[in-house]
């Protein structure tokens, strides 16, 4: 795998690069949130629900479904009449999580520099 970008970069080549499907898929606006709370333990559909608040069952849905066809997250669907329905993260999912916890950590430690950098060029004509 090259990590050398060829110039100029294609639309073809940037949106089929790994790491700009990876980023757009894991950076939107919930996906990150979902794989933080799993990062602990598997949780059922309701309680992911009630643990995320501005998230509509729609869009929890198509998130974890998305989650589930890239291998981050697992499904599980128990026993029973009325089944318990379980997410968890997978291996790839764990191997991920050590990743976005590092992106995480370095957004929080530099979020003072960046805060002020956006008020300089914002103070700039």
């Amino acid at each position: 795998m090259s990590t050398t970008l060829t110039v100029p970069v294609t639309l073809a080549e940037y949106q089929s690069c790994p790491a700009t499907v990876l980023l757009r898929r894991a950076g939107g606006k919930w996906p990150g949130l979902i794989l933080a709370l799993l990062r602990d333990r598997p949780y059922g559909f309701n309680e992911l629900d009630r643990a995320v608040e501005g998230l509509s069952r729609r869009v929890l849905t198509r998130t974890l479904r998305t989650l589930e066809r890239d291998g981050l997250v697992g499904r599980t669907v128990g026993e029973g009449r009325s089944p318990r329905v379980e997410y968890a993260l997978t291996e790839l999912g764990r191997s991920l999580q050590a990743q976005l916890t590092a992106l995480a950590l370095w957004a929080v430690e530099h979020d003072g520099e960046i805060r002020e950098a956006q008020e300089r060029f914002d103070a700039t004509p």
